[in-house]
């Protein structure tokens, strides 16, 4: 097969891809799920495995264990992050309005006057930016949940996607291996080379991201539970589960926080800058600790790529392609490097047998 119709033929499988996410984006939400639970969990029941436990045995208690805790969770946690939600909704407005009132209270208007800046300005600037901003939470917040429903639902939670990842996470050596022998053998080292970089990337960031996002969050949340403010355990369980881009996640935290601090414990300064080390804490151990020794450095994913991906494939194909985001990003990132550094290597970069320009040959007389 030529370059151009191998390229021909990679193109239509994408192509063909993209549709059967857009047209069954509905329905793939539970099968989705549950193939990332089995990539997952496998490292986990592989150790099992090792450990002398039968890949039957060592699948069932894995995931157990799994719908065990995921039960406990939404049995005590979630409703009371519900509750907090719905609490910090109502209050919205009025905690906007009573920073409004302390930021113009206790703005200083004579260093304003001679920044150029006029306080009313100020005010009505910062009143239309969390307008907006409210008004987008709530938009995304919307879109989340109707395209989510499906994930959310009693049967898809508890029952498909339970099912799908026992199965897929029981002959997942076996589908692999399968897989393998499908490579054509012309080319089978160089592609092993790519699917082994790929699920490094894919690995070292979901699996090292989820458990870093989990213990970050769990961090936030207890810690501004202790320091006693409102809507703590809600602010950072969301901080902790956004930290997947960097610095994202703690900046929105830390500003929330400071936000609520402000209207709740001025002029008590040691709470509000309590509240801030918290979050200085943070992301002191994430990237001191938690980054280095679970993530790592081979994820090849920048920040910007992967905002645009999750926006991208959230857009085209809703909630499961927010799901499919990360993995297909990175394994484009992989397939991106490779075809540069074939091109770095090729004579279309290095100019090798290239044709002589006219003018340069000597012309005798």
């Amino acid at each position: 097969m030529t370059l151009r119709r191998q390229v021909q033929f990679w193109l239509i499988s994408l192509a063909v891809f993209c549709l059967f996410l857009y047209v069954f984006s509905g329905v793939l939400l539970p099968f989705v799920a549950g193939m990332a639970v089995a990539y997952l969990l496998d490292p986990v029941c592989d150790r099992l495995e090792k450990l002398g436990m039968a890949r039957m045995w060592a699948t069932l208690t894995i995931l157990f264990a799994f719908v065990f805790l995921l039960v406990l969770f939404f049995i005590l946690i979630l409703p009371l992050l519900g509750n907090q939600l719905a609490l910090f909704l109502e209050r919205f407005p009025d905690l906007v309005r009573k920073l409004q009132t302390l930021l113009s209270e206790y703005f200083p208007a004579d260093l304003a006057t001679v920044a150029g800046i006029n306080p009313e300005d100020l005010q009505s600037s910062m009143s239309d930016l969390i307008g907006q901003g409210a008004s987008f939470v709530g938009k995304l917040a919307q879109s989340l949940w109707s395209g989510g429903q499906a994930l959310l639902s009693i049967l898809s939670l508890f029952v498909i996607t339970p099912v799908v990842a026992f199965y897929l996470l029981l002959d997942w050596d076996r589908m692999v291996e399968r897989i393998d022998g499908w490579i054509p053998r012309d080319h089978l080292g160089e592609i092993r080379g790519l699917a082994a970089e790929m699920d490094g990337a894919v690995a070292g960031f979901v699996r090292g991201q989820v458990s870093v996002c989990l213990i970050l969050g769990a961090f936030y949340a207890i810690a501004l539970a202790v320091v006693g403010l409102n809507f703590g355990l809600l602010i950072g369980m969301a901080a902790g589960l956004v930290s997947f881009i960097p610095f994202v996640g703690a900046g929105l935290g830390l500003v929330l926080s400071i936000g609520v601090a402000l209207v709740q414990f001025w002029p008590e300064w040691p709470w509000i800058i309590a509240v801030a080390a918290i979050f200085g804490v943070g992301q002191f151990l994430e990237g001191n600790i938690l980054q280095p020794k679970l993530v790592g450095d081979s994820t090849g994913l920048h920040p910007v790529t992967l905002m645009f991906a999750l926006f991208a494939f959230g857009y085209l194909f809703g909630f499961v392609g927010m799901l499919v985001a990360v993995p297909a990003a990175a394994m484009i990132g992989v397939l991106a490097r490779f075809g540069l550094k074939q091109y770095l290597a090729s004579p279309v970069y290095k100019g090798i047998g290239r044709a002589t320009p006219v003018g340069d040959d000597k012309v005798s007389e």
